[in-house]
C-alpha cells in the first residue's frame, strides 16, 4: 500500500514538473508536499527516490531534493545512445527470440491497439514497457539487457510525455508492428533499422516533445 501510495505521488510530481510549477532548480519541501497530499513524509521521500532514479530530481547533501531539467541537447544525446542500444537489443532478437516471446510481442501489440483506439495513453505506454522489455530480454545477452533498461529508466517520463504528443501513439503502434513483423522473418538489420526509428527524437518531433515536456518553462530554447 505505501509504496503504491508513493509511485501515485511520483505520478503526480512529475506531472507538475512538466507542467511548470514546479520549476527548474526549485527545491521540493518535503513537509509541504506531505500536507498536499496528505501523508507522512516516507512516501513523500519513496517518491523522491523514484524520480531521482529517472533524473528528473537529484539531492544534494544539507541542502536537499532539486528539480532537474536535462537540457535539450542532453536530453537528445540520451535518446540517440537508447536508440542505438535498442538496435543492438533488436538485432541480436532477430536471431535469438523465442516463439513464445514473438507470442507475447503480439499480444502486447494487440492491447496496445486497444489502448490506442481507446486514446489511453498510459495503458499504451503501460504495454509499450512489456513490448520493449521482451526484446531487451530476447537479445540474450544480460549485459545489454541491463544496461538497456538502465537507460530506459532514466528516459521514462519523456518517453511517456512523447506519446501524448498528437499523431505519434499511432505512429509508434504502426512501428511496432513492423518491428515484430522483422524479428519474425529473423531480419536483424530491419529490426535494427526500425526499432532505431522508433525510438530517435529528431527535427520537429525533438520540437514536439520538448514543446510538451516543458513548455511552460520561461526561457526554454530548443537548437535548430
Amino acid at each position: 500500500m505505501e509504496n503504491r501510495r508513493a509511485d501515485i505521488i511520483a505520478e503526480e510530481l512529475e506531472a507538475l514538473i512538466f507542467t511548470g510549477e514546479f520549476a527548474d532548480g526549485m527545491r521540493l519541501d518535503e513537509i509541504k508536499l506531505a500536507a498536499r497530499f496528505g501523508v507522512s513524509r516516507t512516501p513523500i521521500r519513496e517518491a523522491f527516490q523514484r524520480l531521482m532514479n529517472s533524473g528528473l530530481v537529484e539531492q544534494i547533501p544539507r541542502r536537499g531534493v532539486f528539480v532537474r531539467h536535462p537540457g535539450p541537447m542532453e536530453l537528445m544525446e540520451m535518446f540517440e545512445v537508447m536508440a542505438e542500444l535498442e538496435a543492438s537489443c533488436a538485432r541480436l532478437a532477430a536471431r535469438r527470440i523465442s516463439d513464445q516471446a514473438l507470442d507475447q510481442l503480439k499480444e502486447a501489440n494487440i492491447k496496445c491497439r486497444a489502448a490506442l483506439e481507446g486514446a489511453d495513453t498510459v495503458l499504451y505506454y503501460a504495454e509499450n514497457e512489456v513490448f520493449h522489455f521482451l526484446i531487451y530480454q530476447e537479445c540474450g545477452n544480460r549485459y545489454l539487457e541491463r544496461e538497456t533498461l538502465r537507460l530506459h529508466k532514466r528516459l521514462q517520463p519523456y518517453r511517456k510525455r512523447q506519446l501524448q504528443v498528437r499523431g505519434r501513439m499511432a505512429q509508434s503502434m504502426e512501428e511496432h508492428e513492423a518491428i515484430v513483423f522483422a524479428l519474425e522473418a529473423g531480419d536483424g538489420d530491419r529490426a535494427a533499422d526500425i526499432i532505431r526509428a522508433h525510438i530517435t527524437v529528431q527535427g520537429e518531433r525533438f520540437r514536439d516533445l520538448i514543446s510538451a515536456m516543458i513548455g511552460n518553462q520561461a526561457g526554454t530554447s530548443v537548437p535548430s
